[in-house]
């Protein structure tokens, strides 16, 4: 009779008719395992003589799916080896080798045949079962999907107490994360009769309730009060709660739906109604979520002690710490803090600083004896953690090239409550730039990104021209800002440093397309393509089609517009970014034409509404071109660009009076003019930006064609002769500010941004002797889609507002252009936003924002009055999309539209945007 014996345990068994076997097997696992078919007879061996054999043969029976070659080799026996049977230790290494490798669920030795010093071994093994399929019971679909990628389940891996136990803890950790911390699961085995040694596992998840945190109380604080603790406490929140009633102790949010006798037991009839009774016995906390997490938790004890030691408390301790369950399976916290005594900075002095003087690095860390002791501030101070905004010494060190260098601040004395401090410098050598290495560009050629970096080969490290190379790539548009990655890898042997950048393509090409059909309109639509990384010196090339070819950086964009009868444009533009391949010297060149004709409809309407309009042939043409070169300046700094453009439109009227100045319906205007552009660009990326600022002031200058002519009153011609050759000076001046509120919270670099903008224009005559004529003047008001316009004006949208066509704010009629309206001369207009990211994701990238804003339009400068504004405030949305480029929607209130008697309905509007964002 055969014996099994334990795990790791060798054992000899000698019988005439069954042969000799070893084995392992889990304690927990009955299998049974027989010997090889008719074994061959041998003779009784004493147990007590160990004697030396060779191994004759090897065999391996019972496996399935595993190589039998491979397994003989991770068994360590081979034939031709020397073992000692009995008490040899090499079968005992063998079944070890075999178990560790958590495959079997029993491991088993046979001796088949000894002859003479000739001994013949049988491996038999049982493999443990394989998952032939898995599912989840209990939770959503999306929920099993994202279990099965993090705890890597596929079909075919091993049935082992690890792969159970690893499910197990992923979904703890799951459900942790998000608030559910009682998670239970179970699992359902069922042998699966259709394969070989297989099994279906299905794990049973209940999640159960979310567990919040009720209440975190702390003691021991007596000089920050608790509400500055928890506000630190970002991960750790306590449940939201609001107190309803004097009688009411606090009812929690997620409790409203308590029955209707609850409620009126205290006055409120309905429990929707509830919440209408708040005022003034409510404490609310809004945006705060008070789910536990263990793992935030721990890091928010460490933002408490990091909040006592930036307020001096250096030697604050949280002495003790409890987490308990409430009676709803709830958390809550209770918290004991030793704040110690408070102390002061005292002597700062510097050693081993050769390339700064003491009295530089003083200045440079700003912070002076007697200031209250801040470890985070001089941390921040000193350049521990890299930071783009630089101004630490740290970085006034890396910027010229000591990559090497390090800085330790050490406590050398305590006097009472002042501390003394050395700061330590090892500045070490300055490191050259080795090698600049590209990873990641599978679309975008190399020398696209190379041409926008800062870091150069022999050239010293700097650690701004690291952030600033990682600024222009983000700006390039041509990749997700968030995974763009720059890693600098020191060579201590030549003092050399190599820097790697990694970048992930993003789509970025746009396609507009609509299209309709009426009976009598005819074809009506858009078919529009932007192509922002286009190549123009492959477009011969085939190959390289798909479906143009690509990967220059250059922008190819072709657009067809058309109402049927009424209305039909064309576009066309190319721009070239670095003319020449050497210098950042933006070319641009564009061409386009429209047709307008207001009378178009005019017999379908005379047979609806009997419309006696005896003018059925009129229109508005435009045939335009522009050509534009801008150059990146060195002075003042090089986010500097200067652009020169030349500019030609020709405008035909005919029977067209929509610019509101009688006799000037008929004729053609030729207006060629120059533009001069001075922008400052240095905002971190284009979509989201989070930090920097836009400006741009410009001059456009027709020529000066009543100067040739000094004596003649041009204003005594008809105006189709005064409008022939259009002369103006027109300036706009635009800035922007972005400045994040907060560090970015997690992995996702999620952070309020708060927008501050400004913006001016003026267009004018070059003398009284000229009128000026209504191309190029400012439509203030709407959203910029429903008051698009073909005729040459600056349309600057209003939130909350239609298009106006007074100076007055109170005048903000609903029922369209009046006949004299011209347009403004002058405009101003200033805008505030807090924005949110709800997704910075490339393929949809979505934030929302608040917004005010306040501007006007003037008939001329003595009616610029920069103080009588109209003013909106309202909220918004925005959805960026590679194929459609920049959506949204804002919700606006015009304050000044609001009437007595008349509520915030009347004076909201809704505008739309599609494609850019509005000036």
């Amino acid at each position: 009779m055969k014996k099994l014996f334990p795990k790791g345990l060798l054992a000899i068994a000698l019988c005439c008719s069954a042969g000799i076997r070893v084995s392992a097997q889990q304690k927990d696992t009955v299998l049974p395992t027989q010997p090889p078919a008719n074994p061959p007879a041998i003779a009784p061996i004493s147990p007590g003589i160990p004697q030396q054999y060779e191994i004759a043969d090897i065999t391996v029976a019972g496996t399935q799916y595993l190589d039998k070659s491979l397994l003989l080799s991770l068994s360590g026996l081979s034939v031709g080896d020397k073992v000692t049977y009995p008490g040899g230790d090499q079968f005992t290494k063998a079944i070890q080798s075999l178990w560790s490798q958590r495959l079997f669920a029993d491991v088993t030795i046979y001796v088949t045949k000894i002859e003479d010093d000739k001994i013949w071994l049988e491996i038999g093994l049982t493999e443990m079962p394989r998952m032939s399929s898995f599912s989840f019971k209990g939770i959503k679909k999306s929920e099993g999907e994202d279990i099965a990628t993090k705890a890597t389940l596929r079909k075919g891996s091993v049935v082992t107490p690890g792969l159970k136990q690893n499910v197990i803890g992923t979904v703890h950790k799951f459900y942790a994360d998000k608030g559910f911390g009682n998670a239970t699961v179970k699992i359902d085995e069922k042998v699966d009769t259709g394969q070989v040694n297989s099994m279906r596992l299905i794990f049973i998840v209940d999640k159960g309730n979310k567990v919040h945190t009720e209440n975190i109380n702390i003691v021991g604080n007596y000089n920050i009060p608790d509400s500055k603790i928890k506000k630190r406490m970002k991960g750790t929140k306590e449940r939201t709660r609001i107190t309803l009633h004097p009688d009411i102790e606090h009812v929690y949010v997620d409790s409203l739906a308590a029955p209707d006798d609850f409620w009126q037991t205290y006055g409120f009839l309905q429990p929707t109604r509830a919440l209408e009774k708040l005022d003034p016995y409510f404490r609310f906390k809004l945006f705060s979520s008070s789910k536990f997490n263990e793992n935030k938790y721990q890091e928010d004890k460490g933002k408490v002690i990091s909040l006592y030691n930036s307020k001096g408390y250096r030697d604050a301790l949280i002495t003790r710490d409890t987490t308990y369950k409430t009676h709803n399976q709830n958390q809550n916290i209770d918290m004991q803090i030793a704040e110690g005594k408070k102390y002061y900075f005292g002597d700062i002095t510097w050693k081993g600083n050769t390339r700064y003087s003491d009295s530089v690095l003083t200045r440079i860390l700003g912070i002076k004896k007697g200031d209250v002791y801040n470890l985070e501030l001089l941390e921040k101070r000193l350049g521990k953690q890299m930071s783009q905004e630089g101004g630490d010494i740290s970085g006034y060190y890396m910027d010229f090239g000591y990559l090497f260098f390090q800085i330790d601040p050490v406590e050398i004395g305590i006097r009472g409550d002042t501390i003394d401090y050395e700061i330590r410098l090892r500045e070490g050598p300055q490191a050259r730039i080795k090698e600049v290495r590209i990873a990641g560009n599978e679309k975008t050629n190399e020398h696209v990104i190379r041409r926008e970096l800062r870091t150069i080969p022999g050239e010293y490290f700097s650690r701004q021209d690291l952030i600033r190379s990682n600024r222009e790539i983000a700006n390039l548009g041509f990749f997700n800002p968030e995974k763009i990655g720059m890693n600098p890898v020191p060579n201590v042997q030549d003092g050399t440093v190599d820097i790697d950048y990694t970048v992930e393509e993003k789509a970025n090409d746009q396609l507009e397309l609509s299209a309709g059909w009426g009976g009598y309109i005819g074809l009506t639509g858009t078919l529009g393509v932007t192509f922002n990384n286009f190549s123009l010196r492959n477009i011969f090339r085939k190959e390289t089609w798909d479906p143009l070819p690509s990967g220059d950086g250059q922008k190819l964009s072709v657009r067809v517009s058309s109402n049927g009868k009424a209305y039909r444009s064309y576009n066309l533009s190319f721009t070239e970014p670095w003319l020449g391949g050497k210098k950042r010297n933006q070319f641009s060149v564009s061409l386009y034409s429209s047709y307008q004709n207001p009378y178009a409809y005019n017999d379908y309407y005379k047979g609806i509404y009997g419309d006696t309009s005896t003018s059925t042939n009129g229109h508005f043409k435009v045939l335009g071109a522009s050509v534009s070169l801008g150059k990146q300046l060195k002075w003042p700094d090089d986010y500097f660009t200067l652009i020169y453009s030349l500019n030609y439109q020709q405008y035909k009227l005919k029977n067209y009076n929509y610019f509101g100045i009688p006799g000037f319906e008929n004729g053609t205007s030729n207006n060629l003019n120059i533009k001069l552009t001075l922008a400052r660009s240095s905002v971190d990326q284009q979509i989201f930006p989070r930090s920097g600022s836009n400006f741009s002031l410009s001059a456009q200058y027709t020529p000066p064609y009543s100067l040739f002519q000094p004596d003649k009153n041009y204003k005594n011609e008809p105006l189709s002769q005064q409008f022939n050759f259009i002369e103006y000076q027109k300036y706009r001046f635009n800035a922007e500010w972005y400045v994040p509120l907060s560090r970015p919270m997690g992995s996702d670099n999620k952070t309020f941004v708060l927008k501050v903008a400004a913006k001016f224009g003026y267009i004018g005559s070059y003398n009284n002797r000229t009128t000026l004529s209504p191309f190029g003047r400012f439509e203030l008001g709407g959203d910029g889609l429903s008051n698009f316009a073909i005729y040459d004006r600056d349309i600057i949208s209003q939130r909350g507002y239609p298009v106006y066509y007074t100076s007055n704010p109170s005048d903000n009629p609903d029922n369209g252009q009046p006949a004299n309206y011209q347009g403004f001369t002058v405009f101003n207009k200033y805008v505030m936003e807090l924005r949110y990211p709800f997704s910075l994701n490339p393929s949809s990238t979505i934030f929302g924002l608040a917004f005010l804003e306040a501007a006007n339009g003037y008939k001329n400068l003595q009616d610029y009055n920069p103080f009588r504004l109209r003013r909106s405030a309202g909220i918004g949305m925005r959805f960026y999309l590679p194929m459609f480029g920049l959506l949204g929607f804002d919700y606006g209130i015009g304050f000044d539209r609001l009437r007595p008697g008349t509520g915030l309905k009347d004076a909201a509007k809704f505008t739309f945007m599609l494609g850019f964002e509005p000036e």
